[in-house]
């Protein structure tokens, strides 16, 4: 009778991930689209950073992982912070610098932060985050704990030395680090050297002595599966990974930059488009008759209602005393 039943227990087990990840990427997709809409109005101020397009990396990836595992980020971290478990509430009123949002309206959204769910921040500085990621990953180490550390960064990182100097520093002392590169072939400034540059240190990562891998950003169960192999190194002996994860934003690099820029072409993201995650996720979930399109228009319905109720909340919520400037989120 086990026998029997443990297939048909994981192909349940299997369908309910599935089905999870889809509302996380509709979670995502939608809470972004709002922000959008509160940036337009004024409600949102100084950087945002959207995730339209990418959602299949921090969906796929962040599944593979524990509670108790840390995630740390470059400023595009929306998506990853709502996997996380961070409540949109919570999110958007960050956004929106209000007092209740994850960092007391202190980080906006650049820098959402929750210590408790192990989120260990957004950070402005490019690749300046990656050697925090090396320190997470060796106190782990230095209390033999069996966590890891998965740290998030664009492909104009990799320009930078501290990038270089943290892989090699996580090779060397075999840190549960596994870096992530989500190469979206546009960061500031020059792209094509940059995905040029992450091609490179992927074929000679042997260098550094760390896995390295080439990832479909576009494909949710593709970036669980890498993500689960490098986490599954990390467990068993430290050992560090790169993912070059190659996804595509649909929006500019910020909200100051225009939906295609001068650096690509209407036809491009159009084409681009055809390989959105979220439809290709919910193509999926059809095909295997775990749900429905009534299903899918269910989930979507039920998730713009939780990112209006999220934008009601940011409005209504009282912005940061002037005292709290002094004070430490940490300690709040």
């Amino acid at each position: 009778m086990a026998t029997a039943t443990a297939p048909a227990s994981k192909d349940q087990s299997q369908a309910e991930l599935h089905r999870r990840m889809l509302r996380q990427m509709l979670l995502i997709r939608r809470f972004e689209e709002k922000a959008a809409e509160a940036y337009a109005l004024g409600k949102i101020g100084g950087f945002c950073h959207l995730y339209i397009g990418q959602e299949a990396v921090a969906v796929g990836s962040l599944n593979a992982l524990r509670d108790d595992d840390y995630v740390i980020c470059s400023y595009r971290e929306h998506g990853q912070a709502l996997v996380r478990g961070i409540p949109a509430t919570a999110v958007m009123a960050e956004l929106f610098g209000k007092a209740t949002g994850c960092s007391r309206g202190k980080g906006g959204s650049m820098h959402l932060f929750d210590a408790g769910k192990r989120f260990m921040g957004g950070h402005g500085i490019v690749g300046g985050h990656i050697p925090l990621a090396a320190g997470l990953g060796f106190a782990i180490k230095y209390r033999d704990g069996d966590q890891l550390c998965l740290c998030y960064f664009g492909e104009a990182a990799v320009n930078i030395g501290a990038f270089h100097e943290a892989l090699n520093m996580a090779s060397v002392w075999k840190l549960p680090v596994i870096f992530c590169c989500e190469n979206n072939r546009y960061g500031m400034g020059t792209a094509f050297e940059r995905v040029a540059a992450v091609t490179d240190v992927v074929e000679h990562a042997c260098s550094y002595d760390l896995a390295a891998e080439l990832v479909n950003g576009m494909d949710a169960l593709a970036v669980y599966e890498a993500t689960t192999r490098a986490v599954d190194r990390a467990r068993k002996g430290g050992h560090p990974t790169l993912l070059e994860v190659r996804t595509y934003r649909f929006m500019g690099h910020s909200m100051s930059d225009p939906l295609h820029g001068v650096y690509r072409t209407k036809e491009e993201v159009e084409e681009q488009r055809q390989r959105d995650p979220i439809t290709q996720m919910a193509h999926k979930l059809i095909g295997d008759g775990v749900l429905d399109q009534a299903g899918v228009d269910a989930l979507d319905a039920e998730v713009r209602a939780e990112v209006e109720a999220a934008v009601q909340f940011a409005d209504q919520s009282p912005d940061p005393e002037p005292g709290a400037l002094l004070t430490d989120v940490l300690a709040e």
